[in-house]
């Protein structure tokens, strides 16, 4: 069992008897992408203009079904999973989808932020 370091995040925790450190392997965003099983992607952009992220839903015929725009990715992700929820949708069955969306409305946020106009989704 690892050994808790006094300057340590996590300090205050105490490691269940059980606890395991796990090595993950080098994700490759194009050998290991998967579809989400719904059929349903998103593609996201910088409107550097308005200083706003916008992020498309797509079907699985490559329709755009809805686009969410917003100041903040937690604005977004909010926005869209309340709708999805109350709408009865499943729009991200995957939770790697969901991770991936955060990630990259976080890269389309910091090129607006810094104004670097270089933002392109992966």
């Amino acid at each position: 069992m690892p050994k808790i370091e006094a300057n340590y995040v996590w300090y205050k925790q105490s490691m269940h008897p059980l606890c395991e450190v796990i090595d993950c392997p080098v994700y490759d965003p194009i050998k290991d992408w998967v579809r989400d099983p719904s059929g349903f992607y998103v593609l996201i952009r910088a409107d550097y203009e308005q200083g706003r992220i916008e992020v498309a839903v797509c079907d699985k015929d490559h329709l755009i079904v809805r686009v969410f725009r917003g100041v903040s990715p937690q604005d977004l992700y909010e926005g869209i999973f309340r709708y999805e929820k109350k709408h009865g949708l499943t729009w991200f069955s995957d939770k790697g989808h969901a991770a991936y969306l955060g990630k990259e409305m976080k890269k389309a946020a910091l090129a607006i932020a810094s104004g670097r106009r270089d933002y392109c989704q992966e």
